[in-house]
């Protein structure tokens, strides 16, 4: 499938410029593998929850993530059945694998603290 017939420039240019931001880059690598909390997140990339936040309401906003209520936890994932699913798979194929981040959270016992 040629990207460029499916999206106009200006949806491939948002995209790329919203994936441009190294954090917002490295949760759509992450929830490519899975899923993951705001909580979580905020221990990852040691940012306030209300920063995380925003990062997760514009990629939200465009389509790329969804999120789903557990409990009164958010939990959010890459949604696949986004226009953009394509492009962002395309992309993240040129993206380093972000499981030491998962590893990390797995040591210090905040994995699952969504639960």
């Amino acid at each position: 499938m040629n990207l460029a017939t499916v999206m106009d420039l200006k949806d491939t240019a948002n995209v790329l410029k919203l994936l441009g931001d190294k954090t917002r880059l490295s949760m759509v690598s992450m929830l490519d593998e899975q899923e993951c909390c705001v909580c979580e997140f905020v221990e990852i990339f040691n940012m306030s929850q209300p920063s995380i936040s925003q990062h997760l309401r514009k990629m939200r906003d465009l389509g790329i993530v969804k999120e789903q209520r557990k409990g009164q936890w958010v939990v959010y994932s890459l949604n696949t059945s986004s226009e953009y699913y394509a492009l962002v798979k395309e992309l993240l194929k040129h993206v380093p694998s972000q499981r030491e981040k998962f590893q990390w959270l797995e040591e210090k016992g905040l994995r699952i603290i969504c639960n």
